[in-house]
This record gives C-alpha cells, structure tokens and sequence, in this order.
C-alpha cells in the first residue's frame, strides 16, 4: 500500500496556513504544498507533484471550496484523491453539501493542529489507502 506523503492544502487566511503546515509538516513529517487562492492550488496539482490528499477550505475569496474540488477533480490524476474540507459550519445540514460534492470528510474550525495529521491519515487510509 502506498503511504500518504503529500497533502495539498488550501487556505486564504495565512494564520491558518502557517498552523496546519507547521502541524502537518513540521509535527507529523508530510510535504505540505501550502497555496493561498484557488489558482495557486491548480497550478500546483498541474505541476510534477501530485498530492496524495487535498485539505480545502470551504469559504475563500476567488473560489468557494465546492468549486475548486470541482476544478482540481478535472485535472489529470486527481480524480481519485480524497479531499477534506476545513469549516466551521459543522452542521449536518451545512457538511452535508459538501460530501455530496465529494469531500471523504469535513474537519471543523479550529482544529488542533497537533492531530490534524493524524486524523487525514486515518481518513486517507479509509479512502485511498487500499486503492
């Protein structure tokens, strides 16, 4: 089986950012392509580097997070990597939609930065981790 060892994760706000990069990057040792706008995170999954799982936020400036799943989901090779959206709209009724979209799972706002690796590992495990 293969190991999760890149996340892509997207996140216009910078505090956010620098959080769950130190927590998945530095904490739990995954190559994090950190990108800020919906354009940086198609330019990089159009680079050589595909990511094994996508963290998305859901509300961001240039695009919402449904939308630039749909995008990243069009895009050669990344039909098939789970996404994880971050919100703090943790409803039923408001995560609902965005497992409709295709997200494997939804990770509420704040989220400890310190077991946010381990909790995609698990959810990356459960949905692409056999494939």
């Amino acid at each position: 089986m293969a190991a999760l060892t890149t996340i892509l994760h997207v996140e216009d706000e910078p505090d956010i950012r620098e959080i769950a990069a130190i927590g998945l990057g530095e904490a739990s040792g995954y190559e994090v392509l950190s990108c800020a706008t919906a354009a940086e995170a198609l330019a990089a999954v159009r680079g050589e580097r595909k990511p094994d799982l996508v963290l998305l936020d859901v509300m961001m400036p240039d695009m919402d997070g449904t939308d630039l799943l749909a995008a990243l989901r069009a895009e050669p090779g990344m039909a098939g990597v789970p996404a994880v959206f971050v919100t703090a709209k943790t409803e039923p009724a408001e995560t609902a939609p965005l497992r409709d979209a295709g997200a494997a799972d939804v990770v509420s706002k704040p989220f400890d930065p310190m077991t946010l690796g381990e909790r995609l590992e698990r959810i990356w495990e459960q949905h692409a981790g056999g494939s």
